[in-house]
């Protein structure tokens, strides 16, 4: 790594988090970490201590440190990382990527977010859905943005659990496992995945035992280790009654549209997206089955023209990024049904563009994307998508929404 070591003049302050010990460390960097089970990860009962003040004899202290740490209270298992376990929640989370980021909002920890990727873009785009949440604020302005962090930087934020992929890391040219297993042991544990999304080939020195999640899947093992399974569970239940809604309601093979998901800042370069490829990316639009409009011949990401567009002819174009303040999402209708070319494709002809928010959802936000998707490809069976230009997600009236606003956000706020 192209940074020196960093030297810390005085022991981390986290002395009471506790992080797999000896073996974590020697399988980072080693490069090959422990395989985390599917469901059967064993999380012993938090134990909450009751401390009238603090002991007056360094002896009591020993003593409730020694039976705190034996405790293990807060424990989970995920590949590549193996099992991590706290002495007690993470009052600050570094994230890099966004789905992350909304699981730590989803268990009520979105003000200890230390970092995150783009954080005032995604700040403005989570919050044209939280505005929903009644009771629910978000505020991820002015974060550190984590994309290429540095090692200098992760031990200034000194963060208690870096929610984050050391697989991914070490992608970027100055990580490898070295570096990943001196942050675990100067500053914190390392709990998180993100391979899944694509269900991308992970780097040499994590490919042994590494593992693909689901999104909600990683969702209940960070769930698990700061100690939120009760809200964890009041969100699952949402999510359950959604997809089932979904799953009965879906209209046969035969009666689906063809559809793709674009993003573009500006319609001169155009990337197009499948929306069934394996991966939480597609976790909003795989469970729908809709007809791929490239038939397979385009790949996601793949950069595409109008032309192309014509040809595959798409009955619905799913806009990523439509939800962003600065995205003009009725200039960029405007744009399409007045080029000569765009003119021509049917979900333009038929004006059924429309806007959504990211691929790199957390739980809160595929919640939303569920709903607006299934609006926006059926609405005969979940009631029509309102048109949308500007602001928030749009207020829907309570019997046509798929699910309760308020439920998710008491979850949030912990009032289960």
């Amino acid at each position: 790594m192209a940074d020196e070591p960093v030297k810390r003049k005085t022991p981390t302050r986290r002395e009471a988090i506790k992080y797999g010990g000896t073996a974590l460390v020697g399988g980072l960097l080693a490069g090959c970490s422990s395989t985390a089970s599917d469901d059967t990860t064993t999380t012993d009962s938090p134990t909450e201590t009751a401390s009238d003040g603090s002991p007056t004899e360094a002896a009591s202290d020993a003593t409730e440190t020694e039976t705190a740490t034996e405790s293990n209270s807060y424990s989970a298992s995920i590949a590549p990382m193996g099992t991590v376990s706290l002495e007690e929640p993470p009052e600050t989370v570094f994230t890099r990527l966004t789905h992350h980021a909304d699981m730590a909002f989803a268990l009520g920890r979105g003000d200890t977010i230390t970092a995150m990727h783009a954080p005032d873009y995604y700040d403005r785009l989570w919050n044209q859905f939280v505005e929903r949440l009644p009771g629910v604020t978000l505020d991820w302005e002015g974060l550190y943005s984590s994309w290429q962090p540095s090692k200098e930087k992760l031990y200034e934020l000194d963060s208690d659990i870096h929610l984050a992929d050391p697989a991914w890391i070490t992608k970027q040219d100055n990580w490898d496992p070295a570096d990943i297993a001196e942050i675990t042991s100067g500053v914190s544990p390392w709990f998180g995945n993100s391979l899944s999304d694509t269900h991308q080939e992970p780097p040499e020195s994590y490919a042994e035992g590494y593992e693909y999640y689901t999104l909600w899947e990683q969702f209940e093992r960070v769930a698990q280790l700061f100690g939120e399974e009760d809200r964890y569970q009041a969100l699952a239940t949402v999510y359950d009654d959604l997809t089932g809604t979904i799953d009965e309601k879906l209209p046969a093979e035969s009666e689906r549209p063809s559809a793709v998901m674009i993003a573009a800042q500006d319609l001169e370069e155009i990337y197009a997206y499948r929306l069934s490829d394996p991966g939480y990316l597609t976790s909003h639009t795989r469970p729908f089955g809709a007809r791929d409009a490239f038939e397979g011949e385009v790949e996601s990401a793949s950069v595409v023209d109008y032309e192309v567009l014509l040809e595959a002819d798409p009955d619905v174009i799913l806009h990523l990024g439509g939800f962003e303040p600065n995205t003009d999402i009725a200039a960029r209708r405007e744009e399409f049904r007045s080029d000569p070319v765009a003119g021509e494709i049917t979900a333009v002809q038929q004006d059924r563009v429309y806007p959504q928010g990211a691929r790199y959802q957390g739980p809160i936000l595929n919640l939303f994307q569920l709903e607006m998707t299934a609006k926006q490809l059926y609405p005969d069976q979940f009631g029509a998508w309102p048109t949308y230009t500007e602001g928030p997600y749009p207020e829907i009236d309570p019997e046509e929404q798929l699910f309760d606003r308020k439920r998710v956000a008491d979850a949030i706020n912990g009032d289960i």
